[in-house]
C-alpha cells in the first residue's frame, strides 16, 4: 500500500514537475522583437531608368492546390476565374501567372485551360510524384526522437500539436505547395521584363482603386527597393464590383520588389508557417509578427537583412473569398482558426498524395512477406518435405477458437482473448499490497507455448492459428492441391468469423495483472499479436485459391478494421504506441500490415513515417540498442527486435519506401543496427543473458542485410533453403518458412508469376 501510495505522489509530482516546466519554456520562448530595433536604412537611390518614366510593372499569381478544409474544393479555379473576368486592366502592369505544381491532373487542366482561354502567359511548374515520394521528413525539428508520441506532444494545444506536424511534414510541404519556390521563380523572370514586381498569391484581386493607390505610392518615394502592400481578406468576391468599395486592409501584406533588389523569399520556410513573414522580419517591417513565438519546433528566427529597412508602404490588396467565411472573421480567433485548418488541410493533402504514391505501387492481393516467385518455383521439390510434414500436422491440427479454453478472461465472455502476464509472478512477501512482482526472462507456468498447462489460456492457440495458417497456404502455393487452402479458411472461419466461435476484436485481456488495474490488460499484451503481419500474407494465398467466399473475406476485413480502430484509439493502444522499444516496432509492423490489407494506404504512410521516428527513438550512432540492452535476455531482445524492423523494411518496400536507408545526420539507422548486431556472430556475447540464446539466430538477419545492402563486410556465404533452419520457436520472431521470403530468394511478386504461368 506504502509503494503505491508513494508511487501516485511521484507520479503527480513528476507532472506537476511537467507543466510547470511547459509553462515557462512557454513564456520565455524568444521573438524576433528580442532582436531589438532594425538598423537605420541608408538612404535610398534611384533606378538608372527612373527619369524615363512611367515604370513597368509585372503582376504574377501564384495558383496553387486547393487545400480542404482551408479552402472549399475547387476555389483556386473559381477565385482565378473571377480574376480573368473581373480585374480591370492595370494602367503599367503586365499580368502573369504561376501555376504551382497542382497535383490532381484534372484539376491541372482545367486551370490551364481557362488561362489560355483568356490569353494569358503563365510558367508551368509541375508535379512530379516520384520526386515528391523520395522527399523526406524532418526529424530535425523535434525536440526529441519519439516526441509525437510523448505525453509532452500530448499536453501541448491542438494548435501547437499542429505546428509541430508541421515542421515534421516541412520539405513534403516545400515541394509540393513550393510557395516561396514560386515567389522566387516570379522575381527571377520578372527581374528581367519590368521595373517593379509583384509575386503575389494567387487569390489577390487588385481593383481599379487599389491599383492607382499601389501605383501612387510607389513613384511617390522610388527611391526604396521593397514596398509594403496591406492586405484585406474578402468574404464575397462581388463586393469587389462596386466602384467605391475600400475595406480595412490590415492583414499580413504582399511584397514588391524593385528589380535591383536583392533579397530573396526563403525557400526553407514552408506555407502554413510564416513564408512570407520570415522575409519582412529580415527587412525589418514591423506588425503583430514581431511578437510571435520562436518555437522549438520552428526554423531560427532571422537576423536582419543588409537591405532593412529599406521599404516604404504603398496602396492595399483584396484577397479573394477563401470559400471558408467563419475563418476570415473574429480576428481573435481567426488566426487560430485559420492555422488549425491550415494544418489538417496541408497534411490531408499530404497523406492523401501518399496513399496515391502507394496504391500505385500495390496490387490487389500481392504478397508483402513472402516470395510469390520462391513458393511457385519449379523443378526438384524436395527440400519440401518438411513443410509438407508440417502441413500434414496442421491438417491434424485445429480449428482453434477462444471459446477453448478451461479458464475465461476477467471478464466472464468466453470470446474475450485471455492471458496473463508471463513475467508477473505472486509475491511470497507482500501478497496483501503487491500481489505480483516482475521477474523479467522468466515466464509464469501456462505461459509457455505448447506447454501441457498453457490450454488455460489464448496464447498457444492463438499462435497455432498464425502458424498452421500459413504454413497450409505455403503448402497450397507449393502444391495446388486444395485441401491445404481449405483447411486454412476453416481456421481463419472459426477464429475471426463463426459467432459461436469467433474471438472479439480486441486485447482488453492479454497480459493481465491480477489484483492490478481492475485485472484489464497491459499495453504489453498487444504484442502477443504481433505474427498477423505473416498471418495476412497467408490469407492473401488462401483467397487466391478460392478457398473463402465473399461473405467471409467481406466478414473478416469487418473484423479486421474493428481490431485496427481498438489499436488505434484504446488506452492500450495509445499506450503500446508510445513504447520505445520492441513493442512499438510490433505495434507499428501490426498497423501497417492490416491497413494495407484493407488498402488504406494513408494510414500505412504515417505509420511508416512514426516508424522512421521510432528508429532514430531506438538505435544510437553506433547501431545499439539500448532500450533492449536493459534486458535480462538482451541477445534475444535485439535479435527481436531487429527482426521486427526487417519486416517493416520489407513492407514499406513493398509500397515504394526506403526504410532500410533511412538515416539521419548522426548516422542513426537501420543499416548501422544490423552492422553492429551482426559484428557479434561468432563472439562472445558481452550483455546479460540470463538463459540460452540459439545463435542461428544471426542466419535469416543476415539474409536480410545482405538482401538490402550486399556489404563486403559481412563475411560467410548465406546458406542455401536446404541448408536453412526452417522454423523458428514463435518467440524468435522469425516467421516461419522464412527463406521463402523476399529477403531469403529474391522480390518477384507473385501475381506476376501466377499470372504468366
Amino acid at each position: 500500500m506504502y509503494r503505491k501510495l508513494a508511487r501516485m505522489l511521484s507520479e503527480r509530482l513528476k507532472k506537476r514537475y511537467r507543466v510547470a516546466r511547459r509553462l515557462y519554456e512557454k513564456r520565455n520562448r524568444p521573438t524576433p522583437a528580442d532582436r531589438g530595433a532594425p538598423p537605420v536604412a541608408a538612404e535610398g537611390n534611384m533606378l538608372a531608368s527612373d527619369a524615363a518614366k512611367p515604370f513597368r510593372f509585372v503582376l504574377y499569381r501564384i495558383i496553387g492546390n486547393d487545400l480542404e478544409p482551408r479552402h472549399a474544393r475547387g476555389q483556386s479555379r473559381d477565385n482565378l476565374r473571377f480574376i480573368l473576368e473581373n480585374e480591370p486592366v492595370l494602367e503599367g502592369c503586365e499580368k502573369r501567372f504561376i501555376v504551382n505544381r497542382i497535383v490532381n491532373p484534372d484539376e491541372h487542366a482545367a486551370i490551364v485551360a481557362l488561362l489560355e482561354s483568356h490569353d494569358q502567359p503563365y510558367i508551368d511548374i509541375p508535379f512530379d510524384e516520384q520526386t515528391y515520394a523520395s522527399t523526406p521528413w524532418d526529424f530535425e525539428g523535434l525536440s526529441f526522437p519519439g516526441f509525437t508520441r510523448s505525453e509532452d506532444f500530448h499536453a501541448l494545444s491542438e494548435a501547437e500539436q499542429g505546428r509541430v506536424m508541421m515542421r515534421l511534414y516541412r520539405h513534403r510541404n516545400l515541394y509540393v505547395m513550393n510557395n516561396n519556390g514560386a515567389r522566387n521563380v516570379a522575381l527571377d523572370e520578372g527581374c528581367q521584363l519590368a521595373d517593379w514586381v509583384l509575386p503575389w498569391d494567387g487569390n489577390c484581386f487588385v481593383t481599379a482603386a487599389a491599383w492607382t493607390a499601389i501605383r501612387a505610392g510607389i513613384e511617390a518615394s522610388a527611391q526604396q527597393r521593397y514596398y509594403i502592400v496591406p492586405m484585406a481578406r474578402i468574404t464575397d468576391n462581388q463586393q469587389l464590383l462596386a466602384t467605391d468599395f475600400r475595406p480595412s486592409a490590415e492583414e499580413e501584406p504582399q511584397l514588391v520588389f524593385r528589380r535591383d533588389a536583392v533579397e530573396r523569399f526563403d525557400e526553407r520556410h514552408p506555407y502554413g508557417r510564416r513564408p512570407k513573414v520570415e522575409l519582412l522580419w529580415r527587412l525589418g517591417v514591423p506588425g503583430r509578427w514581431d511578437r510571435w513565438k520562436i518555437e522549438p519546433w520552428d526554423l531560427p528566427c532571422p537576423a536582419y537583412a543588409p537591405q532593412a529597412g529599406q521599404f516604404a508602404q504603398a496602396g492595399w490588396v483584396a484577397r479573394l473569398e477563401s470559400g471558408k467565411a467563419h475563418l476570415e472573421g473574429d480576428p481573435s480567433r481567426g488566426l487560430v482558426d485559420r492555422g488549425v485548418a491550415r494544418v489538417e488541410a496541408v497534411t490531408g493533402l499530404l497523406d492523401r498524395l501518399d496513399a496515391r504514391f502507394m496504391a500505385s505501387h500495390r496490387s490487389t492481393g500481392s504478397l508483402l512477406f513472402y516470395d510469390g516467385n520462391a513458393l511457385l518455383a519449379p523443378g526438384d521439390r524436395a527440400g519440401d518435405a518438411e513443410l509438407f510434414e508440417e502441413a500434414a500436422a496442421a491438417l491434424a491440427r485445429g480449428p482453434f477458437s477462444v471459446v477453448d479454453k478451461s479458464t475465461l478472461a476477467p471478464s466472464g465472455d468466453p470470446h474475450d482473448y485471455w492471458h496473463p502476464a508471463p513475467y508477473y509472478w505472486p509475491s511470497p512477501i507482500l501478497p496483501k499490497w503487491l500481489p505480483y512482482m516482475p521477474r523479467d526472462g522468466v515466464r509464469v507456468p501456462g505461459t509457455v507455448l505448447y506447454a501441457p498447462e498453457s490450454d488455460q489460456y489464448d496464447r498457444t492457440r492463438l499462435q497455432r492459428l498464425f502458424d498452421d495458417v500459413t504454413t497450409c497456404a505455403i503448402a497450397w502455393a507449393r502444391s495446388g492441391e486444395a485441401r491445404y487452402a481449405q483447411h486454412a479458411a476453416t481456421l481463419i472461419r472459426v477464429w475471426f468469423i463463426d459467432p459461436t466461435t469467433r474471438m472479439n476484436p480486441h486485447l482488453k485481456y492479454a497480459q493481465v495483472r491480477q489484483g492490478h488495474d481492475r485485472n484489464r490488460g497491459s499495453k504489453s499484451g498487444i504484442i502477443e499479436m504481433k505474427d498477423i503481419y505473416f498471418l495476412l500474407d497467408a490469407v492473401r494465398l488462401v483467397e487466391r485459391a478460392g478457398a473463402l467466399a465473399d461473405a467471409d473475406r467481406e466478414a473478416f476485413r469487418l473484423w479486421l478494421r474493428s481490431y485496427l480502430e481498438w489499436l488505434r484509439t484504446s488506452s492500450q493502444g495509445r499506450a503500446e504506441r508510445r513504447s520505445a522499444n520492441n513493442h512499438g516496432t510490433y505495434y507499428d509492423l501490426q498497423i501497417a500490415a492490416i491497413a494495407s490489407y484493407l488498402e488504406d494506404y494513408a494510414l500505412v504512410s504515417t505509420t511508416l513515417r512514426d516508424s522512421r521516428e521510432r528508429i532514430l527513438e531506438q538505435f544510437d550512432e553506433a547501431g545499439a540498442q539500448p532500450e533492449e540492452l536493459k534486458r535480462t535476455t538482451t541477445a534475444h531482445y535485439c535479435c527481436f527486435n531487429l527482426q521486427g524492423w526487417v519486416y517493416l523494411a520489407l513492407l514499406a518496400e513493398r509500397h515504394g519506401q526506403d526504410l532500410w536507408h533511412f538515416r539521419d545526420d548522426r548516422g542513426r539507422g537501420l543499416e548501422k543496427a544490423f552492422e553492429w548486431l551482426l559484428s557479434f556472430e561468432g563472439r562472445d556475447w558481452p550483455w546479460r543473458q540470463i538463459d540460452t540464446f540459439d545463435t542461428d539466430r544471426f542466419q535469416p538477419l543476415r539474409a536480410a542485410h545482405a538482401y538490402a545492402y550486399h556489404p563486403a563486410s559481412v563475411s560467410g556465404d548465406i546458406p542455401a533453403p536446404r541448408q536453412s533452419i526452417r522454423l523458428y520457436h514463435p518467440h524468435d520472431g522469425v516467421r516461419p518458412w522464412w527463406f521463402l521470403g523476399r529477403e531469403g530468394r529474391g522480390n518477384d511478386d507473385f501475381d506476376a508469376q501466377r499470372r504468366g504461368s
